[in-house]
């Protein structure tokens, strides 16, 4: 009986379409490895699912609409697969899920299931229950539960050179822009045990490098192995200690949360990458007042300076919002003015737009749309030629380089420099997961072209200590 069961479980496919964040592209890896004890197994094409998932974000403008778009264009399938005596589940994810759930089932009626950013541990239940109905069943669960959903997650399946951990989820801070609080929850640390464990079993499967992530990572203060609190610094010494792994990465940081123990394992870990993602969200300090962020444009300057004093080849990318509500000309040239200042290697930017339930939703003076839009296609040419100038800066230069993927060429593969830029490079398919030099020959806003000159692999600097 077990093998009939197992090729019947093999039988199952699932597709999963992500949007937004890094942390939504994690969830999205966990809900796979909670659904394959089940025997599905995802694929690429949504015609040949049997669960299709959309993990949303609702950071971006009009987001809930464009879920519902996007369901418009996959009921096609859905009505095939019923042609075909199948079935098809359709389940809402993530941010969206969580803050307009019971909207969502309202509003289309193909979909069976919606679950929260919170609650995706318990999709195996929700499925069988939704099978056990003959899926006629319209399941909700957007619950916040009191034990951490990482207590019931099985360990992470290995995906390749470069892993996501969660080690902080939720938010704390309450911007007046922003929907985490309420989609996410408070902040919560996993402990560093944890996170070492799933470190080390990401490495013995091949990882090189990991990117840890949170909503506000640098305030991670997790359950330490000496029984004392850590901070995000402390766990980075502990990590770098981990034999095989290369390279270190962390997003998304909050000016407030910056701290000693980070700032001197900038200093002191050769695995920690020279890149930091900092947004500042606006220049102006009536601005970032008005958003609730509790920094201003001089301290974050200051960590700026402090972070260039210690690394003089870091990078720095943000996050900006323009059009923010009171905002005037004088604000937005003073957001003119911060990126003149750092000159930052990448950055995020968008036109403020409400989110229900947030304070600044309900604020007066709302900017005028043709506004934001000038404003907008100003700030972006500025970032958009820094980030070229920083690209092009490497130029002639040789530097190591993790493969981490095939690229779109035959025979090319992609990888990512110290600085996260994306490194293309016609190089032996052996070299996919190795760290190897690569002179640059090429370079555009969005990537770099080189050529391999060693191709002996690099020895990670714990295999040195070891």
């Amino acid at each position: 009986m077990l093998p009939a069961m197992s090729a019947q479980k093999a039988q199952k496919k699932l597709h999963i379409k992500t949007w937004g964040c890094q942390m939504n592209v994690y969830d999205s890896q966990r809900m796979a490895d909670v659904l394959a004890p089940l025997g599905y197994a995802e694929t690429a094409e949504i015609a040949d699912a049997d669960v299709v998932i959309l993990n949303t974000c609702h950071i971006r403008e009009k987001a809930t609409e464009k879920v519902f778009s996007e369901l418009g264009r996959m009921r096609v399938h859905k009505r095939a697969k019923e042609k075909q005596g199948g079935k098809m589940a359709f389940a809402v994810a993530g941010c969206v899920a969580q803050a307009e759930g019971a909207e969502i089932l309202r509003r289309d009626k193909n979909v069976d299931m919606v679950v929260g950013s919170q609650a995706y541990h318990q999709l195996p239940e929700m499925i069988a229950n939704w099978e056990r109905s003959n899926g006629t069943a319209r399941i909700i669960n957007t619950e916040f539960p009191v034990e951490p959903k990482f207590d019931h997650l099985p360990a992470a399946q290995a995906r390749g050179a470069s892993a996501y951990i969660a080690v902080q989820e939720g938010c704390d801070k309450f911007c007046s822009f922003c929907v985490v609080p309420y989609t996410r929850g408070s902040e919560y640390s996993r402990p560093a045990a944890d996170i070492i464990a799933e470190v080390k079993t990401q490495i013995a499967h091949g990882a090189r490098e990991v990117n840890l992530l949170g909503q506000n990572v640098n305030a991670w203060h997790g359950d330490g192995l000496d029984g004392k609190i850590w901070d995000l610094g402390t766990l980075m010494f502990h990590l770098a200690e981990i034999n095989g792994l290369d390279r270190i990465r962390y997003v998304t940081s909050h000016p407030n949360d910056m701290h000693e123990m980070l700032y001197r394992a900038h200093g002191e870990i050769p695995q920690l990458m020279p890149y930091l993602h900092l947004p500042i969200q606006n220049g102006s300090d009536k601005i970032l007042a008005a958003m609730n962020r509790k920094h201003t444009q001089d301290s974050y300057r200051r960590i700026i300076d402090r972070m260039r004093g210690i690394r003089p080849d870091m990078a720095f990318s943000s996050d900006f919002i323009v059009g923010f509500p009171g905002e005037t000309d004088e604000d937005h040239r003073a957001t003119m003015e911060i990126v003149d200042y750092v000159g930052y290697a990448a950055a995020y930017s968008f036109k403020y737009s409400r989110r229900p339930g947030t304070p600044a939703a309900k604020a007066g003076k709302q900017v005028l749309e043709d506004i934001k839009d000038i404003r907008l296609q100003e700030l972006q040419k500025k970032l958009y030629a820094d980030q070229t100038k920083f690209n092009t800066a490497k130029l002639g230069a040789t530097f190591p380089v993790l493969f981490d993927s095939r690229g779109k060429r035959e025979g090319q593969l992609q990888g990512k420099s110290p600085w996260l830029q994306s490194v293309n490079v016609i190089a032996p398919e052996r070299l996919l997961g190795q760290i190897v030099e690569v002179k640059i020959i090429e370079a555009t806003q969005n990537s770099l072209t080189g050529e391999v000159v060693t191709v002996a692999p690099q020895v990670s600097p714990a295999a040195h200590a070891a």
